[in-house]
């Protein structure tokens, strides 16, 4: 694929690659991906299991090292912008403490940045109201459901205000009419934090639905087979999903998995 433009942009990745040392021999997770998301974007990567769309976002989150090309969050390397807390991570699992209220859970990352008391109450208020918690602080994560659990790990992500969320199939665990409950949620909290949101799925409507930008990922090594710019308005109601348009968007990402597959 073509260099991305990068100017201005949030995460720029350039000719990555990574391979992993094993004992069975090298493999291959990225090759020669290029890619560049600008501010505000809501992007999704979607490809069949083993294609390197985690692996991607852990690259950006500064949790693997690429071995070839380069790639920068926020103008820096992504080992910087991790330890300047530069992004905010939710994961498929909602990875709350069991022993930790909602609130304490939610506190947690404020604890370590060492925040004054008065800010980490104000903060974790703000961010259950901001995914539609107030009045669960107190509560322990036995006590919510699946979904409420996960907007709450999403309230985690959000308590330092970070620019930059990702997301690994956080809804994947999930029924589907939670789930789609959750999609609506997640776009209604984009649009009113204005973060870039970098979101992880196997489900072509969620990511057809949710994103500004859809990358199809094919199998390892992983590399970028399409990017579709969506032509969906910002505001999307859930039967946009029977839309004439939604349809092309799925159709494209479905060839463009169906392509992937036979080039493997």
């Amino acid at each position: 694929m073509s260099a991305p433009d990068t100017e201005g942009a949030v995460v720029t990745a350039r000719n990555l690659d990574l391979t992993f040392q094993t004992s069975d021999g090298p493999v291959h997770a990225l090759k020669d991906v290029s890619l560049s998301v600008e501010p505000g974007e809501f992007v999704s990567f979607i490809g069949p299991s083993g294609c390197g769309k985690t692996t991607f976002l852990r690259c950006v989150a500064g949790l693997e090292e690429p071995t070839g090309g380069t790639l920068e969050v926020n103008g820096m390397s992504a080992d910087e912008a991790r330890r300047a807390r530069a992004y905010g991570y939710v994961f498929q699992a909602a990875g709350l403490y069991p022993w930790r209220t909602i609130g304490g859970n939610i506190r947690l990352p404020l604890e370590i940045m060492g925040y004054p008391e008065e800010e980490k109450a104000r903060r974790v208020r703000e961010t259950l109201e901001l995914v539609d918690l107030g009045g669960f602080e107190k509560k322990f994560p036995w006590q919510l459901s699946g979904g409420m659990q996960q907007r709450a790990s999403i309230a985690r992500a959000l308590s330092f205000d970070a620019d930059l969320l990702l997301m690994d199939e956080p809804f994947g665990a999930l029924d589907e009419i939670v789930r789609d409950r959750l999609n609506e949620e997640l776009l209604s909290l984009w649009a009113r934090t204005g973060k870039t949101m970098l979101f992880v799925t196997h489900s072509i409507p969620e990511a057809v639905y949710l994103s500004t930008k859809i990358v199809v990922m094919s199998p390892r090594p992983g590399r970028i087979s399409d990017v579709i710019d969506s032509p969906l308005p910002k505001e999307r109601p859930l039967d946009i999903r029977d839309s004439r348009e939604f349809i092309d968007i799925a159709h494209r990402v479905r060839e463009g998995l169906r392509a992937g597959m036979e080039a493997a």
